[in-house]
């Protein structure tokens, strides 16, 4: 309590010290008509009833979607401002034969930038970085393929992950099946998961 009262004594001081407003981190201290105002800016708190797991497999796929969405989420904000910029870079390219020879050249560098973190990464990480880039760009692994590399290879990989019992036309649905994975998004960019 004593710690509290030299605090606010503090305050108080450097505060009639000061004109105006001044900046500190993430408060603010205001003079106004003589009064010190102490301001602090709070980040926004996201509320959910527990989590109510009806077995320990679902607890396990809960925990282990949390640590997926963990590790895919960045990832999948680094690889849209990396398509934006080649978009941006493809554009400003006059004819096919340029753009073909940027695209390699920048596809080996996202190779290089990507390759180590991606090969370590497990079955069920890779199928949840292909949800997240469809919720960041709003389109399916096939189509961002079909864009980039033609539809031959899009139907090549589609084929490949068939094989392993996926489907890169799957779509994000935040709203039914992917709610889950909405919640842990949600939870992990306010800093509470």
């Amino acid at each position: 309590m004593k710690r509290i009262g030299y605090i606010w004594l503090f305050l108080a001081v450097s505060g009639t010290m000061l004109a105006g407003t001044t900046y500190l981190d993430s408060c603010m201290i205001r003079v106004q008509d003589g009064d010190t105002l102490y301001l602090a800016y709070l980040h926004e708190v996201y509320v959910y009833p527990p989590m109510r797991f009806k077995n320990k497999r679902q607890e396990r796929f809960y925990w282990r979607t949390v640590r997926d969405v963990k590790k895919c989420l960045p990832y999948a904000k680094m690889i849209t401002r990396d398509m934006a910029y080649a978009d941006a870079e493809l554009a400003k390219l006059p004819d096919k034969k340029s753009r073909r020879r940027w695209w390699r050249k920048f596809e080996r560098h996202l190779f290089k930038k990507y390759e180590k973190d991606f090969r370590g990464m497990y079955a069920s990480q890779g199928r949840m970085l292909m949800l997240l880039m469809d919720r960041e760009t709003d389109r399916t692994s096939y189509e961002l393929i079909k864009q980039y590399k033609g539809k031959a290879t899009a139907n090549f990989w589609q084929f490949v992950a068939k094989l392993f019992r996926n489907d890169l036309k799957e779509e994000y649905d935040a709203d039914d099946k992917d709610r889950i994975i909405e919640r842990v998004i949600t939870l992990v960019e306010a800093g509470q998961l």
